[in-house]
């Protein structure tokens, strides 16, 4: 059991959210430099070129030099095994972000120093508060100018509303960003500019060193005396337990492009999280050091590899030990089953492992039996972890194939992409799978569904845009007849692939119509996967 232990003791899993181009891309790549996972980075900038980042793997992703996916990257730095989740930062694939979240334990958050707090990452920061998980701060881009040090912390204690303690400090920003004061050992930490694709050469002095005056610029060491006087004095104090409860973030400043600032903060990082969390299920709570093996899917993703048109559930072990061609139990599908071809991943490049453990995120062979939310265990403890809700969509499509005879093609191709949680897909009443309502978060995953169905199935189809703007699913199923109900002309009764009931509304006032004129009518706005 010692080794089960310490296995799991080592064990680090976090999500890294922002705002698109606050540079999240980047400080994944930096942080699996530092870890020795690759040995030059592809800068994201370098997408005009053969490069492209190491997490981004659809080619869409790489065409646009955006995250549209979440991408699983494991490495071993100093006796930890860290495992970081790489969130979509488009705002229109948020339901994908929040699915990775609840996989994770911390979450690091990416703030551009030039912006300060985004509208995307107010949307991922709720979420985190909503989970009560850690949040770590790291404010990138001080190699560019930015806004100042004290102005950033205000906007995210005011926007967020969560105290701030930075850990280090920056001196300078732009041109002028020499490096930054480290506030637990009192040292600065100088670095010497490369072209961010190597570990960058740093140097450290303290305070008093005379040596630190000829690498500061004019009346730089002046204002960092001053601010370190002011943070002692009036910031807050650092509380591990504030930080564990998602009270209090620790902050961080660097540039992830020039590797300022980032092995600094990885080390520290794993000084603040914590080992993997236990997991609430229906059975209670569920320790990660037990014996018994369990994981939940949170992530499905067909195509990884066009040779093969293979599917991939990603799990997130949650206890115990995993090892290669095991039998578990899947409590969704009620049947013991083997996990085949049990891979961890490293965006597209793949790795067979023979053993994982809890806090570790495996991607296992799916042979289409898998949905988000499934719980898998050991057959002697059967139980199911809490479901991951659906987000309602905002935007709906009308979506047929332009060649008819591709109907196969076309029906493998939404139902796979629909099982992966990219889109939802409804069908009207009595109706086949010929044409097929699609409801997204965001538009740009209309274009996902578009560019993926003629890639990957060889399918073009035809869109039609519909005026629907709410959904709701029925709670009452079972004791309404849907057929019946009493609606106004602008609403639409339809199904989803599990044959649930939902209504489609293009305004509030057929909502309150539908519940006003049908007794005992019951409408929620999320669904439970």
């Amino acid at each position: 059991m010692s080794d089960l232990f310490n296995e799991i003791d080592k064990r680090r899993t976090f999500a890294i959210i922002s705002h698109p181009d606050a540079g999240k891309t980047t400080l994944t790549e930096k942080l699996l430099l530092y870890g020795g996972a690759i040995n030059l980075a592809g800068s994201v900038k370098g997408k005009r070129t053969a490069k492209h980042a190491v997490s981004d793997w659809m080619e869409i992703e790489k065409q646009r030099g955006i995250s549209v996916t979440s991408s699983v990257l494991q490495f071993k730095y100093k006796g930890y095994c860290i495992n970081i989740l790489d969130t979509p930062g488009h705002q229109d694939f948020s339901e994908d972000t929040y699915r990775t979240l609840m996989a994770a334990d911390c979450a690091v958050m990416v703030i551009d120093g030039s912006k300060g707090v985004e509208n995307q990452t107010i949307k991922l920061f709720k979420v985190c508060v909503m989970r009560h998980i850690p949040i770590i701060t790291f404010i990138n881009k001080m190699d560019r100018d930015s806004k100042s040090p004290y102005d950033l912390l205000e906007d995210i204690e005011n926007v967020l509303g969560i105290n701030t303690c930075p850990i280090n400090w920056p001196i300078g920003s732009g041109k002028e960003f020499k490096g930054v004061y480290e506030r637990n050992t009192k040292k600065v930490i100088a670095f010497t500019a490369n072209n961010g694709q190597k570990e960058v050469e740093k140097e450290e002095f303290t305070l008093d060193d005379p040596e630190l005056d000829s690498h500061l610029a004019y009346g730089q060491k002046e204002t960092l005396l001053e601010d370190v006087e002011l943070l002692d004095g009036a910031g807050d104090e650092f509380d591990i337990d504030a930080v564990r409860k998602g009270e209090l973030t620790p902050v961080f400043f660097g540039s992830a492009l020039t590797n300022f600032g980032v092995e600094p903060f990885l080390e520290e990082f794993l000084n603040l999280t914590t080992p993997p969390l236990a997991r609430e299920s229906d059975d209670g709570i569920i320790e990660p050091k037990s014996d018994e093996f369990s994981a939940f899917v949170f992530k499905i993703q067909a195509n990884m590899n066009k040779n093969h048109r293979d599917r991939i559930a990603f799990m997130r072990i949650c206890s115990g030990k995993f090892e290669k061609n095991m039998e578990v139990f899947h409590m969704q599908g009620n049947k013991k089953i083997k996990l085949s071809q049990p891979q961890q991943i490293m965006a597209q490049e793949r790795e067979i492992v023979d053993e994982a453990y809890a806090g570790d995120i495996i991607g296992v062979f799916d042979p289409g039996i898998f949905s988000i939310g499934d719980t898998v265990c050991t057959p002697s403890h059967k139980f199911k972890f809490k479901g991951i809700p659906t987000f309602a969509p905002e935007h709906f499509c009308l979506v047929r194939q332009k060649d008819t005879m591709k109907r196969k093609q076309f029906i493998k191709g939404t139902n796979q992409i629909a099982q992966e949680g990219a889109i939802q897909i409804f069908q009207e009443l009595d109706a086949g799978m010929e044409e097929v309502i699609v409801g997204v978060v965001g538009v740009l995953q209309f274009d996902v569904l578009k560019y993926r169905l003629n890639n990957e199935y060889n399918v073009e189809i035809i869109m039609e845009n519909l005026p629907y703007q709410f959904i709701r699913w029925i709670k009452n199923d079972s004791e309404v007849d849907v057929k019946a109900l009493d609606l106004a002309s602008d609403t639409k009764r339809i199904q989803d692939l599990k044959g649930n009931h939902l209504l489609l509304f293009t305004s509030y006032w057929s909502i309150d119509w539908a519940l006003e004129h049908n007794k005992g009518l019951e409408l929620q706005e999320f669904g439970n996967v």
